[in-house]
């Protein structure tokens, strides 16, 4: 396909959004094959007679490890090459080691087997974005970045849902072989169906035929370019930090549901799949919509939507975890405590939500921070803070705190671990903050 067509394609209203259907699947997949862990934790720690801080290890550092190194690598391919077969590789690879999980036999089989998820799924996220910014104009990118992360609830819920009912009818590692065996059987339907977009043409002006696309960068130009815009470090950081409460969180809230409030895995399976799905579309949705049109007045608006989401949010989390007493306590089945359980359910909503809201925004400005050919690397650099910091420190954080003070609360120990995470959201909404009074100058159009 000439340049031209390639133009014509990304112009193409329609086909963008095709595109954006693909990737919003994959990622779906991406998050699903990640998050399952959270709710087959209770029979996998069980069989292999795990800790929580060792359940916390395995699936933090095991997948962070090579999952954020790979990363920059694989980007430098992805603004080389073709990143729509980057990632169809990477949907094969990441979906084969998912369903070898459900063959291992220990704890470092397991382990081993999730250090290839984290191989596979590195070449996953940043082609991705940069293939979204190539396909959407600056106007609409926050929305088409937060469209794209509704694969995090989506993949979220289905994990939850789908883990956790395959588990209680046939065991956890039909789970794991399962949904690894859909994304297989996907790549291939990917690759025939998504083509690789022209490099900043969307950025281009109506019309515009002419321009030559620029060559990929090499990783120290980019680096070198990145390191001297502190918006970058501030973004960076103040998502890493958001993430290691998002990750911990969503692996341990379900262990959370079944300890504190005494439902059983079924019920956990339908509970916390509802709260990811319902809460975490509608967060993601509004914060990036937010930020779009206060980013069209002044480029703050895209630091500032997720900071103020981050304030809100931690109060209203606290109130959901211990919204039972404003109904007579929880605990039990869920049967017996139906209205303990519902107001708890909508209270989850809000900071579900409101947590997830920096997606569109923080991502979409990572973009403007360098030039067309370097979006993709950025973007993996990005994304080698950000995951580096939140999956490998967030879930085993909350796990070794579990363990570090079940002494004192005993049953109770994981619902205090979660309070004390709960102050990685402030330290967020701070750096976001901070990143809205430099972003401007930083700004690549």
């Amino acid at each position: 396909m000439s340049d031209l067509q390639i133009q014509k394609v990304q112009a193409g209203s329609r086909y963008r959004y095709v595109v954006l259907a693909m990737l919003i699947l994959v990622y779906t997949l991406n998050f699903l094959d990640r998050q399952i862990l959270g709710i087959l934790a209770k029979p996998i720690k069980e069989e292999f007679g795990l800790t929580d801080g060792q359940f916390g290890l395995m699936s933090g550092l095991a997948f962070a490890l090579l999952y954020t190194t790979l990363a920059i690598p694989i980007a430098w391919l992805a603004d080389r090459f073709s990143r729509v077969w980057i990632m169809t590789a990477a949907l094969t690879l990441w979906s084969g080691f998912t369903a070898l999980c459900g063959f291992t036999g220990g704890f470092s089989q397991l382990f081993l087997a999730r250090m290839g998820v984290g191989i596979g799924e590195a070449g996953g996220v940043a082609p991705a974005y940069s293939m979204l910014a190539d396909y959407f104009p600056k106007s609409q990118r926050a929305r088409a970045l937060a469209a794209y992360a509704f694969g995090i609830p989506l993949g979220t819920a289905a994990g939850a849902l789908v883990g956790g009912l395959l588990a209680v009818h046939f065991g956890w590692r039909t789970a794991f072989i399962a949904v690894g065996a859909v994304g297989v059987l996907l790549a291939p339907v990917f690759r025939l169906v998504v083509r690789d977009p022209r490099r900043g043409g969307a950025d281009m002006a109506a019309g515009d035929t002419t321009t030559v696309q620029a060559p990929a960068a090499p990783l120290g130009q980019v680096v070198g370019v990145l390191a001297r815009k502190p918006s970058f470090w501030l973004l960076s950081f103040g998502a890493a930090s958001s993430s290691v409460c998002g990750y911990g969180v969503a692996l341990w809230l379900p262990s959370f549901f079944m300890r504190s409030l005494g439902l059983t895995l079924r019920e956990t399976a339908w509970y916390y799949s509802g709260i990811a799905f319902f809460g975490g579309l509608l967060g993601i949705w509004l914060g990036g919509v937010v930020a779009d049109r206060l980013g069209a007045k002044s480029k703050a608006g895209y630091p500032l939507t997720p900071a103020v989401a981050f304030l809100i949010s931690v109060p209203c989390f606290l109130l959901a975890m211990n919204s039972g007493s404003l109904v007579g306590g929880l605990g039990g089945p869920m049967g017996s405590n139906w209205a303990a359980l519902a107001l708890a359910f909508a209270i989850f909503l809000i900071p579900t939500g409101l947590n997830l809201a920096w997606l569109g925004p923080i991502t979409a400005a990572v973009q403007h921070l360098a030039p067309a050919p370097m979006r993709t690397t950025a973007s993996a650099l990005f994304l080698l803070i950000n995951n580096l910091l939140g999956i490998a420190v967030g879930t085993y954080y909350f796990g070794l705190v579990s363990d570090l003070l079940k002494p004192v609360f005993g049953q109770e120990s994981l619902r205090w671990s979660i309070y004390t995470g709960m102050g990685f959201y402030l330290v967020a909404a701070l750096l976001f903050f901070l990143a809205s009074r430099r972003l401007a100058r930083d700004w690549v159009d």
